[in-house]
């Protein structure tokens, strides 16, 4: 009952919130031959696919969310960015409170890294913002060359459920990074610690930076960085990654605002259909193969990559 009247505030919000662009989309739309409403519902029938295939792949939907809509619909990179930042905070926004209340989140382990990646998902952000303004082709290819390379990092990186984590370093120990969460399925107390942490805080300055500068949230380098680099078990690493994007997924949002990147036709279709296709990738996940699916979405990545780097050198191979 409570989900039902929460969208449907949210619905009646987005209709407030873009009702002042209804007439420039209709004047658009009709100078291109379609009625204002057409691309914003494929849109978001789009982002409900892309939310089923996020969910079944255990990947945020911002990573597949801004190479897919940049290369494949015609809006300004700017644009995709600025929705694709807000279709992240969304899903984090709604997770974040339960996984606090789980104790799967630790608040500890988030407020340095937020510190480190929210400071530097702003830098990223005017500095995409100014490489736009110089020439869009210029985040185009990098785009394309992030997005390949996050799907190598996908191919080869195998997360580990219990880091073993034999003595924790000085850095760790000063910052309290350790807690201990308890397995429900066998009631077992699990108590962890991190190790590698300044090279872990290292890494997050460059994943705060590509996050802001690209739109893609942060997913995607978090839980890697957390569970294989700082050795945090996988359920922690996850759930602090989906915290941890509230917080840094809304500095580099507010940038894009101020400088009016977000457009409500576009984010709200958007973050609707995602939500909406987040809960049916919930229900099919039980019957799912996510290891095909993982596969899968890799190698959409892969072709979203080469499309991005193709759009921005303008060698038009793929139409």
């Amino acid at each position: 009952m409570v989900k039902k009247i929460f969208e449907k505030l949210l619905l009646a919000l987005g209709m407030v919130l873009a009702s002042p662009l209804f007439a420039l989309a209709a004047e658009g739309a009709v100078n291109g031959g379609k009625p204002w409403w057409f691309w914003p519902l494929i849109l978001f029938f789009f982002c409900l696919v892309l939310g089923v295939i996020a969910v079944l792949a255990g990947v945020g939907g911002g990573v597949l969310y801004v190479p897919l809509v940049s290369g494949f619909f015609p809006f300004h990179i700017d644009f995709v960015r600025g929705a694709g930042l807000m279709v992240a905070l969304a899903g984090a926004l709604a997770a974040g409170p339960g996984l606090l209340r789980r104790n799967l989140a630790s608040l500890r382990l988030t407020l340095p890294i937020a510190l480190i990646a929210s400071a530097c998902s702003i830098a990223g952000a005017l500095l995409g913002l100014y490489l736009s303004h110089l020439n869009p082709a210029y985040v185009q290819v990098a785009l394309g060359i992030t997005i390949m390379g996050i799907a190598i990092l996908l191919l080869c990186s195998k997360n580990t459920e219990k880091p073993v984590v034999t003595k924790q370093d000085a850095l760790g120990l000063a910052l309290g990074l350790q807690g201990a969460y308890k397995e429900e399925g066998t009631g077992e107390i699990v108590e962890w610690k991190t190790h590698r942490t300044l090279v872990g805080f290292l890494l997050f300055i460059i994943v705060g930076v590509m996050a802001g500068m690209f739109g893609l949230g942060a997913g995607w380098a978090n839980v890697p960085v957390l569970n294989l680099v700082m050795g945090v078990p996988l359920k922690i690493s996850v759930a602090t990654s989906k915290f941890l994007l509230s917080i840094t997924d809304t500095s580099a949002a507010w940038i894009y605002l101020n400088k009016g990147c977000v457009i409500p036709l576009m984010a709200i279709p958007s973050i609707i259909g995602l939500m909406l296709g987040s809960f049916l990738g919930v229900k099919i996940l039980a019957v799912a193969k996510p290891k095909f699916i993982r596969y899968m979405v890799i190698g959409v990545l892969i072709f979203a990559g080469f499309k991005a780097i193709d759009k921005g050198m303008g060698w038009n191979i793929i139409g």
